[in-house]
């Protein structure tokens, strides 16, 4: 099979990491593959914040879920989603579920809020750099979490040791790092998701 296909077909979000710091060569290598991702009009309206500070990814976790914990009451109308809000209040409520699965690395994929296909732009990014990380034997997992505690305290002191540019919004996080577990098989595929119009 072609190596690239191979690489995509093979990836899964890993989800148990060791706590070893995994190496800045792959690290750099990871980040480069997500400035080479395609974005709308060549905008690259991304940045990358990687965070290796144990004790702040710890605290975003808690600050996240502390969020999670209040949704039906102060999410519940924008949501427009009970079950979800629910599924996010059992989430932090729980004091043994860390929301960055104690990976060691984390990269917080900002957009520019100015720009219009940012959500898209970044999105597009991370995928490249979790199939970037699985090509080098480097566990990743796409997280969300961030945008919600901005929307729902903007001056969050955690938020403010990121130190993002100015205008720029959470979009996703990835989570990187070695596995700890054996690897997965992927989940069956759903059927009849294409149609052909010649």
């Amino acid at each position: 099979m072609n190596e690239t296909l191979s690489v995509i077909k093979n990836r899964r979000s890993i989800k148990s990491f060791k706590p070893e710091q995994i190496k800045d060569t792959e690290l750099e290598a990871i980040l480069e593959a997500g400035t080479y991702a395609p974005s709308a009009s060549n905008q690259q309206s991304w940045h990358f914040t990687v965070v290796q500070n144990e004790r702040l990814i710890n605290q975003l976790s808690e600050a996240i879920k502390k969020v999670y914990a209040m949704m039906p009451i102060a999410f519940l109308d924008q949501m427009k989603n009970d079950k979800k809000a629910q599924f996010l209040q059992k989430i932090g409520n729980n004091e043994k579920v860390h929301l960055f699965h104690n990976a060691p690395t984390i990269v917080v994929i900002s957009g520019d809020k100015t720009e219009m296909y940012t959500a898209e732009n970044c999105s597009l990014a991370a995928g490249n750099m979790m199939n970037a990380a699985n090509s080098l034997d480097v566990g990743s997992c796409w997280v969300s979490g961030l945008p919600q505690l901005i929307d729902a305290d903007p001056d969050n002191q955690f938020i403010k040791e990121l130190n993002l540019p100015e205008g720029y919004k959470p979009v996703c996080v990835i989570l990187l790092g070695y596995r700890s577990g054996a690897d997965t098989k992927a989940s069956e595929r759903r059927k009849n998701l294409v149609n052909y119009v010649k």
